[in-house]
């Protein structure tokens, strides 16, 4: 098969929502579909029967949350499918902000019952920002929930966005009797009971056909034809080129645990959604077309396999042909490296490619090599925009809880913030390392993987931080900056890449010094 054609057949998507919507038991059930894995295992908070098998780490398993973005690919209809199953989580929201730098399109999912949530917001927001092509999935219409034209009124008002139903439901909860898909022109019949199964699907050409009676009887008949023809008349017309450019988003109904409506998903999908898009770099745009090798990385996990104490860097391929035992370029530290064992993924399960085109994920063996950001190229000095460190909302002093273990509790810190779980201060005044995250979840996060995959243990202290600001000054010579760095000595501290951060401990301090020392610019990402 040629390049282009590979380039072609190629989606790399994201699923976000809130906590609990369902989304990673709709990342099962598109494997199911895509006949990737023969048995989904449903997630259940705190009850894990089989694991869910995008979440892989222990403490997933125990929690039945996901903690970490896992990807996993597999191929339908001759379409090569790259997912990453994000955390839905607000704690590990930088996961997924970073994530979605590395995605073509996206899922959102939202629980009929629930409507769109805090966390939705966000996420959505993000990919707005970025102009990511949106499918909405309304989850869980086997329960009782919201009227479908309230959740729709609803995802316009609240998230910005422009929808038309390319499916539509039959009834909810204890009435669900099935839905008629818009986008194929037919109906599914819900039996309840269908946990492996596919449902049985009827074409049904024309709405006014008594077929459609016979099946779903005379009340429901008519109910489903006023409602399609509301559809009609409020909604625009599903166009392509609309939902491609961001201006458009299709929703889609069903019930991912019951296997349903996902199929049509999975095939409207597969045929609208978009091949490897273009990436802004520092320097130019870089087209996936391109002759040329070049991606990033957008995510970095230790101990893949605790066994083997492995760390691996994934790659998303931007432009070019990623090739085993060739060597390539790291910007950052100019120099060459070669891959002889370069992983593709289903979820923890590895095997190693010999090629990889755009659109792809690589995981790269990595021995420190790595941090979030880097850019992998032919030769050409490109450097990949958007992989930011957000400034974190907590703060608390990292202790040694077990002397004899120094060795190990530094290498797990080092290793766990290099995969952006958390970020690591150290202050200036005495040395002291301040651990700052996102969520206050990340803690014990930290705290298990520490013991459990490095055999150290530690404790924390509350540090009364309202913010981490980034420091540029106009020059380093500057009067003001000489004395900001005398006065505010003890607020001080550098990141790991060596950037100087002030730790506000409030909102009003922060305020008087950027009024104070105003050659002085406070940035709240990393990346300025």
């Amino acid at each position: 098969m040629s390049f282009l054609s590979e380039i072609e057949r190629r989606r790399t998507f994201g699923i976000v929502s809130h906590p609990d919507a369902g989304k990673t038991t709709l990342t099962e059930k598109l494997l199911l579909f895509g006949g990737a894995i023969q048995e989904a295992g449903a997630v259940k908070s705190n009850k894990i029967k089989k694991g869910a098998t995008s979440d892989f780490m222990e403490i997933e398993r125990q929690r039945g949350i996901s903690v970490a973005t896992s990807v996993l690919a597999f191929e339908y209809n001759g379409i090569k499918i790259n997912i990453l199953d994000t955390p839905g989580h607000k704690d590990f929201a930088e996961d997924t902000f970073r994530t979605l730098t590395a995605v073509d399109s996206v899922i959102v999912v939202i629980d009929v019952a629930k409507g769109v949530e805090e966390q939705t917001e966000k996420l959505v927001k993000v990919c707005r920002m970025r102009n990511i092509p949106i499918i909405v999935f309304i989850n869980k219409m086997d329960r009782e929930g919201k009227d479908a034209f309230d959740l729709l009124d609803e995802i316009e008002q609240k998230l910005s966005l422009k929808v038309v139903p390319l499916s539509f439901p039959i009834g909810m909860g204890y009435d669900f009797k099935g839905i008629y898909n818009i986008w194929e022109k037919n109906i599914n019949l819900f039996t309840g009971n269908s946990k492996r199964d596919i449902e049985e699907t009827i074409k049904i050409s024309e709405l006014s056909d008594s077929k459609l009676n016979n099946i779903i009887g005379d009340h429901a008949a008519e109910t489903l034809r006023e409602e399609l023809e509301l559809v009609e008349g409020i909604y625009p017309k599903f166009s392509k080129e609309s939902y491609l450019n961001g201006d458009l988003q299709p929703v889609f109904f069903g019930s991912a645990l019951n296997n349903f409506g996902v199929r049509e998903l999975l095939d409207c999908f597969v045929s609208i959604a978009p091949k490897p898009r273009p990436k802004q770099s520092e320097e130019r745009i870089v087209n996936p077309c391109e002759d040329k090798f070049t991606g990033f990385v957008f995510k970095i996990h230790a101990n893949m396999d605790p066994n083997h104490r492995d760390r691996l860097a994934f790659i998303k391929i931007v432009s070019g042909e990623f090739k085993r035992n060739t060597p390539y370029l790291h910007v950052r530290h100019k120099k060459k490296l070669k891959f002889s064992s370069p992983n593709a993924f289903f979820a923890e399960k590895k095997e190693i490619v010999d090629i990889s085109f755009p659109g792809d994920i690589v995981g790269l063996h990595d021995t420190g090599n790595f941090k979030i950001g880097d850019t992998l190229t032919e030769g050409e000095s490109l450097n990949y925009k958007g992989v930011p460190s957000f400034s974190p909302e907590h703060f608390r002093y990292i202790n040694n809880a077990d002397p004899l273990k120094s060795k190990q509790l530094f290498k797990g810190i080092d290793q766990l913030m290099d995969e952006g779980v958390a970020q690591l201060f150290t202050l200036d005044l005495n040395g002291r390392k301040v651990i700052g995250t996102v969520g206050a979840l990340q803690y014990e996060v930290i705290q298990y993987r520490l013991e459990h995959e490095y055999g150290a243990k530690c404790s924390y202290e509350n540090l009364n931080v309202h913010k981490a600001c980034w420091i540029e000054p106009e020059s380093t010579n500057h009067p003001e900056f000489i004395e900001f760095k005398r006065v505010k000595q003890r607020y001080l501290a550098t990141d790991k890449q060596g950037q100087l951060v002030y730790l506000a401990d409030s909102v009003f301090s922060l305020q008087m010094t950027q009024q104070k020392y105003p050659s002085i610019k406070f940035h709240l990402t990393s990346e300025y």
